[in-house]
């Protein structure tokens, strides 16, 4: 069975969120120490994660960087905010998904289950598949989400690991934004556009660390091509 962490200040809607989950056969596990959820995520070790932004002592992006240092689950931010930075912020701090409220449960399922599918699941990357990809001297350790170049390593998150998959892959091809999102997310229609572009500018933002920059080529109308020269 599957675990998931709720991490919702709101009593009522942690209160919904939890039985609808259980009643779709999951596991729910609400957070009760808000000063110290870092532990409390590592001791409930949950398969996936929902997480509001405005939260008691410190906000979900804050929250959701400090469960990166200890977790690779799944995060999907369950937010009143609806605008558009609000987004971009909650992906470039380390989340996957966003849904506003009110909560459209309908939504909220569709979007649990395939990333549940997409990290655990059918479409999961399987231990005897191969391990490592390589192009052009760069490396994508696939067992660990970790790029490496050079003798520089970096951490992926599970949707940079897949972007960076894809791309290296069809390395020197363009890759079309289309299969980018469904390699990415097998419900594509639950999918905002710009969701894509905040995860490859994250992906370059990981390739500049360890020593890679305009690796990661926009082609305009046509997608993503990956370019290496050593």
């Amino acid at each position: 069975m599957y675990r998931v962490f709720i991490v919702e200040d709101d009593d009522k809607i942690g209160e919904l969120l939890q039985q609808s989950l259980m009643k779709y056969g999951l596991e729910a596990v609400r957070c009760s120490r808000f000063h110290d959820l870092k532990l409390e995520l590592v001791e409930t070790a949950p398969h996936l994660i929902l997480l509001d932004i405005h939260l008691p002592h410190f906000d979900g992006y804050y929250w959701c960087r400090q469960f990166r240092t200890v977790s690779s689950a799944p995060i999907i931010f369950v937010s009143a905010r609806a605008g558009e930075m609000d987004q971009v912020m909650a992906i470039e701090n380390g989340g996957d998904d966003y849904v506003t409220k009110p909560i459209p449960l309908d939504l909220l399922h569709a979007k649990i289950k395939s990333l549940l599918r997409r990290t655990y699941g059918e479409y999961a990357v399987q231990p005897a598949a191969a391990t490592e990809l390589e192009a052009g001297g760069l490396k994508l350790q696939l067992s660990k989400n970790e790029l490496e170049w050079r003798g520089h390593a970096v951490d992926l998150t599970k949707n940079e690991c897949l972007l960076a998959e894809c791309l290296i892959r069809q390395a020197g091809h363009i890759v079309s934004r289309e299969r980018l999102l469904e390699t990415m997310w097998d419900d594509v229609q639950f999918v905002d556009d710009n969701t894509l572009t905040v995860n490859v500018t994250r992906l370059r933002k990981k390739l500049e660390e360890i020593g890679l920059e305009g690796a990661v080529e926009t082609i305009r109308g046509h997608g993503y091509k990956l370019s290496l020269r050593e």
